[in-house]
């Protein structure tokens, strides 16, 4: 609903891996870690109107300027950064640190520059390089692996899932997913084989066997979780906050920026029964009581809410959300 609701193109927008990843080492260590792309071009957003206005000219403006941005030479780029947890401090944060809706202070875990991604090349074929991509969380190298992340639990499944649905059984050997590196391992034949004997699996698919298979490499092993307990508890955790950190981001936006963030709650509010309209309100006000009291103004100003309508402030404590 803010300003970067709407950006430009992609090239003028950070990317977020969100979910709660780990990173482990040789030693069994573990820690826990975020991903950050940073866009190197700068933020730049549209209005509502604004992008009323370009739907109307083309509905792939965004396609037409990344791919017309490559053409040129104008390579996009982004700054991989990461944020990085202690193991043992997931015990101790006042908050979920495996919470998808929840960010890590960055005076807490401060960014740490890894390298920088550019796209430099438009697909030669967009079917087989764009619409044939099979993207998973499951496709984890060694070194990195997940976490309690309920979200990142689910998609671990279901997005391979997906993909054996869209694609076929052996998504994963198409040029464009299939690793880089020579691959070790058993699987063979089934629906749509066309790897042939490319794997280097021998006729015997079992390990160990007696025809000098593929083996598993302990060294690779990733090591087990040390959380303590039931991981469920990270759901219930006691004083749990969901509005700090929304009060928080409100206070950093400027006022012009706090006031388009209320016109478009309020526009997105039209035709909602008034009595949900004041349970959402209280949630504003919880956040921060100048960002109730501003999408409070925006809903007059759009004639949804009158003074006789709004929820008296002193019922805020008992108020049913």
């Amino acid at each position: 609903m803010s300003d970067r609701g709407i950006p430009a193109s992609p090239r003028f927008m950070n990317g977020y891996g969100s979910h709660t990843y780990s990173f482990w080492n040789a030693h069994g260590e573990r820690f826990w870690v975020k991903f950050h792309f940073k866009t190197r071009q700068g933020h730049r957003t549209l209005t509502n109107e604004d992008a009323e206005a370009i739907i109307g000219r083309s509905r792939e403006s965004y396609q037409e300027d990344l791919y017309r941005a490559i053409e040129h030479g104008d390579h996009p780029s982004w700054t991989l950064y990461v944020q990085i947890m202690p193991e043992a401090d997931a015990e101790r944060t006042p908050y979920n640190p495996f919470d998808l809706t929840k960010v890590w202070p960055h005076a807490d875990y401060p960014l740490i520059e890894v390298g920088v991604m550019e796209l430099n090349r438009n697909p030669d074929n967009y079917f087989a390089e764009i619409e044939q991509v099979a993207m998973s969380p499951s496709n984890l190298v060694p070194g990195i692996g997940a976490s309690p992340d309920k979200v990142l639990q689910a998609r671990i499944f279901s997005y391979a899932d997906a993909h054996r649905y869209r694609l076929g059984t052996h998504y994963e050997a198409l040029p464009v997913n299939a690793p880089r590196c020579p691959v070790h391992h058993y699987h063979a034949d089934g629906q749509m084989n066309f790897m042939g004997l490319k794997s280097g699996a021998p006729d015997a698919y079992y390990e160990p066997n007696s025809f000098g298979g593929a083996k598993q490499a302990p060294e690779f092993r990733e090591p087990p979780l040390k959380i303590s307990g039931d991981a469920d508890r990270y759901d219930h955790r006691a004083g749990n906050d969901d509005y700090s950190q929304a009060g928080a981001l409100f206070r950093l936006l400027d006022p012009a920026h706090q006031a388009r963030l209320c016109a478009n709650i309020a526009g997105s509010m039209d035709g909602v029964p008034a009595f949900i309209i004041d349970r959402q309100l209280v949630h504003f006000d919880r956040a921060d009581p100048a960002y109730g009291a501003g999408v409070r103004t925006a809903l007059r100003a759009r004639a949804i809410l009158f003074e006789e309508d709004a929820l008296p402030r002193h019922d805020l404590a008992s108020a049913r959300v």
